[in-house]
């Protein structure tokens, strides 16, 4: 396998796994609407063939001497799915059984799907779901990602076999950086405000899973053997952590760096977040142990905003849903300006 197609190459996860792609040897292809410019992939610019476009209207020329398919493009979190759940539908379900039924049309038997474990939110608590569990998932991000396993999955054949990695909540450092994920939104909120805010005291679970180890995997699952992988479903996850314990690695990491930093108790949200899952699939079946600690992480984070010296926390490109509202806001008000959506 020589030569591979990353949708949404140019995302928070796929940045960090096109970089990863490279060290490995090999050619990477990019399909992306380049909603924050190509800057996350500048230093590998002259290695990776970038094509700005739309996944939804994606030229089956673009599989032409493509061994496999990381697919990641989408809206990625529950905000942006229901600022536009329309968007939403047609990018992570619609697109992606497109895109399936493509590759099978070119050939090309590998496809992983950046999936998510948020299709577990809102069964009862107290209980470690597993990749039999029948899920039920509310709002629209999680329901159109099941949606988009089922269509793979009634795909998959002998000549088609796609992976589902379903992803816990992301944390760390990309190129691509987002603050509106759980531990990086403390990081960020330990440095600029130095207080830590607890929605109903953080007592709440949640799997969790390193970006650098989001990206280890799909390699993964490209270069594992079809028989231990091919078709199949698997929770991608480090561990399961309470919110609370998230935010005391956190303070405690920043301490160290001599900033003061508070922790508080703030009102349960409207909709609470609180699920755990298990991992031992991926691990025993499809051989892969996710290294990276959220520890290993905020130590991670921590050096990289004292490298790069003074960083805009308010900028709204570092936040999903700010970023495409400003953008479609653009869209309406500057004629030529293309659609978020």
């Amino acid at each position: 396998m020589k030569r591979i197609l990353v949708t949404g190459g140019a995302g928070y996860i796929g940045a960090v796994l096109c970089e990863m792609l490279i060290e490995r040897g090999y050619d990477v292809r990019v399909i992306d609407r380049l909603y924050w410019g190509e800057g996350p992939l500048a230093k590998l610019r002259e290695n990776v063939e970038v094509i700005r476009g739309d996944v939804r209207d994606m030229p089956d020329s673009l599989l032409d001497g493509i061994d496999g398919v990381v697919h990641m493009a989408g809206l990625s979190n529950d905000p942006t799915a229901e600022y536009n759940p329309s968007a939403n539908w047609q990018m992570n379900t619609v697109a992606t059984k497109t895109l399936a039924e493509a590759c099978k049309r070119h050939g090309v038997q590998r496809l992983t799907f950046g999936s998510s474990c948020s299709i577990y939110d809102g069964l009862p608590t107290g209980t470690i779901y597993d990749e039999t569990t029948d899920v039920r998932p509310r709002g629209a991000y999680a329901t159109s990602k099941k949606a988009g396993e089922e269509e793979l999955m009634a795909l998959a054949d002998d000549t088609f076999q796609p992976v589902i990695l379903r992803q816990g909540t992301v944390y760390g450092y990309s190129p691509r950086m987002r603050y509106d994920l759980v531990v990086n939104t403390f990081v960020k909120d330990a440095i600029s405000k130095g207080r830590l805010s607890l929605h109903g005291g953080g007592w709440m679970f949640r799997p969790l899973v390193d970006v650098t180890d989001v990206a280890r995997a799909h390699i993964h699952c490209l270069e594992a053997s079809i028989e231990n992988v091919g078709g199949q479903i698997f929770n991608l996850m480090h561990d399961n952590y309470q919110i609370r314990e998230l935010a005391m690695l956190v303070s405690g990491s920043a301490q160290m760096r001599k900033f003061h930093v508070e922790l508080s108790e703030a009102p349960m949200p409207a909709i609470a977040r609180d699920y755990k899952c298990s991992g031992d699939k991926l691990r025993q079946m499809g051989g892969f142990q996710p290294q990276v600690s959220v520890l290993e992480s905020i130590e991670t984070m921590l050096k990289q905003i004292e490298s790069d010296g003074t960083v805009d926390f308010h900028h709204p490109r570092y936040y999903n849903i700010a970023w495409m509202t400003l953008l479609e806001e653009a869209h309406a008000n500057l004629e030529g300006f293309p659609s978020v959506f």
